[in-house]
């Protein structure tokens, strides 16, 4: 059955659109999503089968698969990850909601991909009212990975939701427009050994948060 297209406000989401994406969501399904970079393809944390069905449509593995969850606040944080030291809590409170993704161990609250324990995991609070509207609806944290586009085009990320429409509405349930979205994703900084190390630069700039 062909994906819905759900069209968002995306500064003044109304509370009935966000809850037509959040029972999708609730019954299993895969979405499309704005975040304050790229464009994510995710599913409700807690239920395996989607998560499978995500890596299916990536062509990921599950317990190879390098997901991050979408937060709505640092609330969620401490329920997946452990080890956060007060400077390490500092600074990422300044720099979310915003463009970074954080990876910290992983506690043992961490759902099991493919069955498999994760030693890391990966959060992110994009600065983005539609997506954080939607996982505090939700009440769970969000399973991403970004919508990329092939790989013999020029852009790597699609960017025009009526086009990721036309080229996911078979695989996925719904797909939200919230605008155009950007083609840089989200830096990545690796926080296990009480550093803030570089794994990718995207959008964030980390420096002005230390």
């Amino acid at each position: 059955m062909p994906a819905t297209l759900l069209r968002i406000h995306p500064e003044n989401p109304p509370h009935a659109r966000i809850q037509q994406a959040v029972d999708v969501l609730r019954k299993g399904g895969v979405i499309i999503y704005p975040t304050d970079t790229v464009y994510g393809i995710g599913c409700d944390v807690t239920n395996a089968k989607a998560v499978e069905r995500v890596c299916r449509i990536k062509k990921l593995f599950p317990e190879k698969a390098n997901l991050s969850f979408i937060c709505h606040d640092l609330s969620h944080i401490s329920d997946y990850a452990h080890g956060i030291t007060t400077e390490t809590y500092k600074v990422i409170k300044k720099a979310l909601p915003g463009p970074f993704t954080f990876i910290f161990e992983a506690s043992s609250n961490a759902p099991r991909f493919g069955g498999t324990k994760r030693k890391t995991v990966g959060i992110r609070v994009p600065d983005n009212q539609i997506i954080l509207q939607l996982v505090k609806e939700l009440g769970n944290p969000i399973v991403s990975t970004s919508v990329r586009e092939d790989e013999n085009t020029i852009d790597e990320y699609v960017t025009d939701p009526d086009l990721i429409f036309e080229k996911y509405r078979m695989l996925v349930d719904l797909v939200i427009d919230g605008g155009f979205g950007n083609n840089v994703p989200s830096t990545i900084i690796d926080c296990t050994n009480d550093d803030f190390e570089l794994i990718r630069q995207g959008a964030g700039d980390i420096e002005q948060y230390l």
